[in-house]
């Protein structure tokens, strides 16, 4: 999405900038679920605002991500699209605001002046280059959906990811066989190279060698001197019992390889949870609704309720009424990182008979004239206090 049409991150999340991080995780929760693939199939436009609502909570619920938007706004991540680049790119230099106000050019390895004053590191995978060439790989994020069941219980996934692996030519060296690491001409082998400002001298990252003040005598063909290249990986994850919806997990060393066999980054999965068709969740309770003849409401008796460890048994008491919630205690979801469980609440809805044939219209008839106003309480209950209403 281009910059220039890029909406504010409070809007796309339907919070103010004062909202709190709980209020901002249920806002985002609420509309991931109304805008996800699986509920709007061939629906591009939901998809996009999927898409959007992840960048926008990606951002909004980190907290120093966070105050640099609210500084910065869009232009803090311009590099990066926020925090990551959806499948597979490094993290935002953040002095690259700095460089556009004062005209100072990174020179794609970061760098110079503004990185002496502040303390800042060099874009792509958060770190600079060190004198070997050698650089962080980048951090990926990787969102991925499970089932409701997965989610409580606990399960094993394997996930392919597109990413930057170490070429297995020059084993990340970057250099072909026999060839060697030479002094930079454009720094003369300093890693630095000074421009005029004006009355100013700045000294910035030289962008030949990235700061190494060292370039490869004859890079790797394969890989053109980078020391990595494009491959699919396969990675198994653990998922945890009780994982919630929007939580992060990290999988360490399996992000980017890192640059001149730098060390890699680690990838972010982002779990989301399907829609279940029976159950809804809040933290771990379930609720469901479950209907009732009209029979057992008012005669009491036994129903069959489902739980995520197969079915149960609701008694129902004599005169149930339509809306009344019973408590399964322990049949909810696993706390994650605990034993405990938490509590399935069962809504009843009470059936109204229709279609009726004729001896049953007459049965009922006769019953509804047997009944007085002691077996409707409700029922009275709200005449009197629209009679007071009314006066």
């Amino acid at each position: 999405m281009p910059m220039a049409t890029k909406r504010d991150y409070y809007e796309v999340l339907e919070v103010t900038r004062t909202s709190t991080g709980e209020e901002i995780k249920r806002s985002y929760r609420k509309l991931a679920v109304k805008y996800h693939p699986d509920k709007n199939p061939g629906d591009h436009t939901a998809e996009e605002k999927f898409k959007e609502l992840g960048e926008a909570y990606d951002i909004l619920s980190d907290e120093q991500k966070r105050s640099a938007y609210d500084r910065y706004g869009h232009q803090a991540f311009a590099q990066g699209g926020g925090a990551a680049r959806g499948a597979g790119g490094g993290f935002h230099d953040p002095f690259d605001i700095f460089r556009e106000v004062f005209g100072a050019s990174g020179g794609g390895g970061g760098g110079g002046i503004f990185e002496q004053f502040f303390g800042g590191a060099a874009a792509g995978g958060g770190q600079r280059p060190d004198r070997d060439g050698k650089q962080r790989g980048s951090d990926l994020r990787y969102d991925m959906q499970i089932r409701l069941e997965e989610a409580a219980f606990g399960c094993d996934k394997e996930i392919e990811v597109s990413k930057l692996e170490t070429c297995d030519v020059c084993n990340g060296s970057g250099a072909e066989s026999g060839s060697r690491a030479v002094s930079c001409r454009d720094c003369g082998g300093r890693g630095q190279v000074i421009s005029s400002r004006g009355f100013f001298q700045v000294s910035q990252t030289c962008p030949r060698c990235r700061g190494t003040g060292q370039v490869i005598e004859r890079p790797c063909r394969k890989c053109s001197g980078e020391g990595r290249i494009e491959a699919a990986s396969r990675i198994k994850l653990k998922i945890p019992a009780g994982i919630e919806d929007g939580s992060r997990l990290r999988s360490m060393r399996n992000g980017e390889a890192g640059l001149r066999g730098g060390p890699p980054g680690d990838l972010y999965v982002v779990v989301h949870i399907k829609e279940h068709e029976v159950f809804e969740r809040e933290d771990s309770n379930l609720f469901c609704e479950v209907p009732v003849s009209f029979s057992v409401a008012a005669l009491g008796g036994e129903v069959t309720v489902p739980t995520l460890d197969g079915q149960a048994q609701l008694k129902v008491p004599a005169g149930t009424q339509g809306g009344t919630s019973f408590k399964l205690r322990g049949k909810g979801v696993p706390s994650l990182n605990s034993h405990n469980r938490g509590d399935l609440i069962v809504r009843v809805a009470v059936e109204v008979p229709t279609r009726l044939n004729a001896e049953q219209r007459k049965k009922l008839e006769e019953f509804s004239a047997l009944m007085g106003e002691e077996n409707s309480p409700l029922h009275k209950g709200f005449f009197e206090k629209a009679k007071e209403f009314f006066g």
